[in-house]
């Protein structure tokens, strides 16, 4: 059994940062955590940033120059470091990650950027 389980989220003001973590667990070997997605109030869910083992690292256009995605294969954990957070970031992060043919999702962490 895979669990995903983020972390970081919180509130913050316009301007803020903040740093997300995906972490996994269970029996993960050879497992893909692919990365972060968002889903803002009443919109559906959105891609924010992905680097899935292998391959190349891609961000969506809303966050380019403003959010970091890492991975620390050796804790199997992504990272999503949030700079100057504005109030459109607020929403619902769950990370992703593929094992063995199946995607899974972590329950997400509410970030909401208020003032």
């Amino acid at each position: 059994q895979v669990q995903l389980v983020e972390s970081g989220g919180g509130l913050v003001q316009p301007g803020g940062s903040l740093r997300l973590s995906c972490a996994a667990s269970g029996s993960i070997s050879g497992i893909n955590i692919v990365g972060w997605y968002r889903q803002p109030p009443g919109k559906q869910r959105e891609l924010v940033a992905i680097t899935p083992t292998g391959s190349i690292t891609t961000y969506a256009d809303f966050v380019k120059g403003r959010f970091t995605i890492s991975r620390d294969n050796a804790k199997n954990t992504v990272y999503l470091q949030m700079n100057t957070l504005k109030f459109d970031d607020t929403a619902v992060y769950c990370c992703q990650a593929v094992h063995r043919g199946r995607v899974y999702w972590g329950q997400g962490t509410q970030v909401t950027v208020s003032s």
